[in-house]
């Protein structure tokens, strides 16, 4: 499971669902919820939270031209890759972010991936969660 410490920048709701806007290490994320300010008291702009997303779904991308609908779309380079019998997970750096994504090893070769290279990575707004961070903590994260 990937998990970053971040801020809340932004809320937009409609009836049930909201769109939050989430900064960690220099990057914007969106995550779309089913809650809101009144049903989830830490969606308020401000409060520190942490994004939780499975390595699953964080999708790779090389030479990606165009647009796309996914809201979460980074540049990265390729800190590590390791191979397994069907998969390959790859540890990304992406500003001060440092995430981990899993894909077939069929794409990983079909890609062309190697250690160094500048890809992007996109995620889903809707497979991204928000963990509350407890600020009263004395371990809660500086972001």
């Amino acid at each position: 499971m990937n998990v970053l410490a971040g801020c809340i920048t932004g809320v937009e709701t409609d009836g049930a669902i909201s769109i939050v806007e989430v900064e960690a290490g220099g990057l914007s994320f969106s995550a779309l919820l089913v809650e809101t300010p009144k049903t989830c008291d830490y969606l308020a702009i401000g409060r520190k939270v942490e994004i939780l997303f499975k390595e699953t779904e964080a999708s790779i991308a090389k030479n990606l031209i165009g647009e796309i609908s996914l809201r979460n779309r980074h540049g990265a380079t390729i800190e590590s890759l390791r191979y397994g019998g069907l998969l390959c997970e790859i540890t990304l750096k992406s500003g001060g972010v440092i995430a981990r994504s899993i894909i077939t090893a069929r794409s990983a070769t079909r890609l062309n991936l190697a250690v160094g290279d500048t890809i992007e990575w996109l995620v889903k707004a809707n497979e991204i969660s928000l963990r509350a961070i407890d600020e009263t903590a004395k371990d809660a994260y500086v972001v």
